[in-house]
C-alpha cells in the first residue's frame, strides 16, 4: 500500500493543522531570538511563514515529495533563500549547529512506533538545543471514548474544492492495537468531477503511536529535557482533563 505522504498536494489541501498552531509556533519562534529547527516540516506549512517572519529556519523531513513541494511553495513565497530544507530522520540528525527553538508541529512525534525511536529523537533533539534553548511539541490526547467510536470504522473525515471544480473527499479507517498504543490509519483519496464521476482514487496507509501525557512527561526528563510550559490548545488555554490536545515546551535539565 502507498505511503500518503507521496501526494503532497492533497496533504496540503487536507491537513491545516491545529486551530493557532502557526500563530503559535511563530510567537514562540520570535521569542526565542535565534535559529529554529523545524522537525517534519512536511511542505513548509509553518517555517515558510516563519522565513517570511524574517527568522533562521531549516526544515528536515524524511519525505523527498514533501520536501519538493516545500521547496516549490518557499519559490513561490520569495523565500527560498531564506529557508534551508533538509531529508533527513528526526531519529538520527546530526548538524554542525545548535537552535534557539526546536519543534515537532502537528503531532508528527507520534510516526515514532517504538520507544526507543523515540528516545533517539529526543536524543538528538537536546544535542541541538542551543543554551537556553526550548523545544515544542504537541501530541493529540488520547480519549478511550473516541477509540471506541472510531475503531474499525470508515469516516469521511472532509471534502475540499479544488480549483478546477473537482471535489476531493479523504476517508479514514481506523484500527487499533492498545497493546502497542498503535493507531493503524487506512486514508482514501476519492475525486469527483463536476459531473459526479470519480476520475481518481488514491489510498495510502501511515500509522501513529499515541502517548499518554504522564508517559511523556516522563519520557522527556529520562531524556535530560523537563517541561516548562504546558497548554490544552494553542490559544494558551491550561492543560486539563477536558483538553484534547497537549502543547508542551521543555528546555534542557
Amino acid at each position: 500500500m502507498s505511503d500518503m505522504y507521496q501526494w503532497a498536494d492533497y496533504y496540503d489541501l487536507t491537513q491545516q493543522g491545529v486551530a493557532g498552531d502557526v500563530d503559535f509556533f511563530r510567537d514562540m519562534a520570535k521569542q526565542a531570538d535565534g535559529k529554529v529547527l523545524d522537525l517534519a516540516c512536511g511542505t513548509g506549512r509553518i517555517s515558510i511563514p516563519m522565513a517570511q517572519d524574517g527568522l533562521d529556519v531549516t526544515g528536515i523531513d524524511l519525505s523527498s515529495e514533501m520536501l519538493e513541494r516545500a521547496k516549490a511553495k518557499a519559490e513561490e513565497s520569495g523565500v527560498a533563500d531564506k529557508l534551508k530544507l533538509l531529508q533527513g530522520d528526526m531519529r538520527n540528525f546530526s548538524l554542525d549547529e545548535t537552535f534557539s527553538l526546536i519543534m515537532i508541529p502537528f503531532r508528527s512525534f507520534l510516526h515514532l512506533m517504538h520507544i526507543h525511536e523515540q528516545m533517539k529523537a529526543l536524543t538528538a533533539i537536546r544535542k541541538h538545543l542551543a543554551p537556553g534553548g526550548k523545544f515544542v511539541m504537541n501530541v493529540f490526547v488520547p480519549k478511550i471514548s473516541h477509540f471506541a467510536e472510531e475503531s474499525e470504522k470508515m469516516s469521511l473525515r472532509g471534502t475540499y474544492r479544488l480549483e478546477n471544480g473537482d471535489e476531493l473527499a479523504m476517508w479514514d479507517y481506523t484500527r487499533y492495537d492498545h497493546f502497542q498504543q498503535w493507531s493503524e490509519v487506512t486514508r482514501i483519496y476519492e475525486r469527483t468531477n463536476p459531473a459526479g464521476l470519480v476520475t481518481e482514487r488514491l489510498k495510502g496507509r501511515f500509522t501513529l503511536r499515541y502517548i499518554f501525557p504522564a508517559e511523556l512527561h516522563h519520557l522527556l526528563r529520562l531524556n535530560g529535557l523537563k517541561v516548562v510550559e504546558r497548554y490544552g490548545n494553542f490559544a494558551r488555554a491550561p492543560f486539563d482533563a477536558s483538553s484534547t490536545e497537549l502543547i508542551i515546551v521543555a528546555q534542557a535539565v
